[in-house]
């Protein structure tokens, strides 16, 4: 999921990846899960292509824990970031997700997409970020962005 994530939100974010940019992002989750132990990873780009389609295809259901999830997202994001949440979210997910989890094919994020893009070549992201980041974690998040 996080190497699928990973690569599904830049694309959403800047542009598609080549496939040896796909494999490099593969090799360093593979890396992180042999450091921790995990075993049966898949040893290539190609074969974790083909177990995510399959768990997509067979392991996912709908149930009242992913209900429970949502109304958790709910009440700790507050009703604004939640539906921030739910279409960010529509964004990235895959179809069977989609699907499963009843989303538009669109996302009302992606008009705003290409107004993100241009504040961030003009160095105004930081006023987005500002407006719909928690006060608490400002900070936190600030000291992530990378400086060219």
């Amino acid at each position: 999921m996080l190497i699928d994530y990973s690569i599904r939100s830049f694309e959403v974010l800047e542009r598609k990846l080549t496939i040896v940019e796909k494999q490099e992002v593969f090799d360093v989750f593979y890396k992180v899960g042999r450091r921790m132990g995990v075993h049966a990873l898949p040893l290539g780009f190609e074969e974790w292509q083909r177990m995510r389609q399959e768990h997509l295809s067979r392991n996912l259901a709908r149930s009242h824990y992913t209900e429970d999830l949502f109304k958790q997202y709910k009440k700790h994001l507050g009703s604004v970031r939640y539906r921030i949440l739910l279409e960010a979210q529509t964004l990235v997910v895959p179809p069977r997700v989609k699907e499963l989890l009843a989303f538009r094919k669109f996302s009302l994020l992606s008009p705003l997409l290409g107004l993100y893009q241009v504040s961030r070549s003009l160095k105004m992201d930081w006023l987005l970020k500002a407006l719909i980041l928690p006060e608490k974690y400002k900070a936190e998040i600030k000291a992530l962005d990378i400086e060219p």
